[in-house]
């Protein structure tokens, strides 16, 4: 009995920390995913090297609210700005010719990918539609109510109706964050 208790505690232990993150996958099988579901994808765009980066995954990314709403309407991808990976995206593979493994956790290379996405800082988060075409890249680290901005802007796809400067400014100043910070 207490055998039975204990693995139904670890059972219901690992399920609520599970429940707990975001469900990163990568770049293909968030398209591939797209595919049967159609979801937008958010696109965390760092570095090993990067502070604010480490404290985008550890405040914003470990946030609950952050985490429901992510993992109910994106599919989330973590991609190393300066790894080794080869990535197919849009029929073509993209790598990193330039890297040099010793330098694996200080400033490498830039992936081709990064440099085809335009991104020029890091952490940016990169949000794409559900055909995979890069709708815009959001720079610098996103506290949880900033980064719902975004969140809730493109997934609800309001970002269409915004064209210039003064429109984003007025849905900037009439948005109500509700996740905590």
């Amino acid at each position: 009995m207490k055998k039975k208790m204990l693995l139904l505690l670890a059972v219901l232990a690992i399920g609520y920390m599970s429940a707990q993150e975001i469900k990163w996958v990568t770049l293909e099988k968030a398209v591939e995913l797209q595919k049967k579901d159609p979801k937008k994808i958010m696109m965390d765009v760092y570095t090993s090297w990067c502070g604010p980066c480490k404290l985008l995954d550890k405040r914003t990314f470990h946030n609950k609210d952050v985490i429901k709403y992510v993992n109910e309407n994106y599919y989330a991808v973590k991609f190393n700005a300066e790894g080794n990976e080869k990535v197919n995206y849009k029929g073509k593979v993209y790598a990193n010719p330039n890297y040099n493994p010793s330098l694996a956790n200080r400033r490498n290379s830039a992936h081709e990918l990064s440099r085809y996405l335009q991104v020029q800082a890091y952490p940016t988060i990169v949000f794409l539609d559900e055909k995979g075409d890069v709708i815009a890249p959001i720079k610098g680290f996103q506290t949880p109510p900033q980064l719902e901005l975004y969140l809730k802007m493109f997934h609800q796809d309001d970002h269409k109706e915004i064209d210039t400067q003064e429109k984003f400014n007025v849905y900037y100043k009439a948005f109500k964050p509700e996740f905590q910070g």
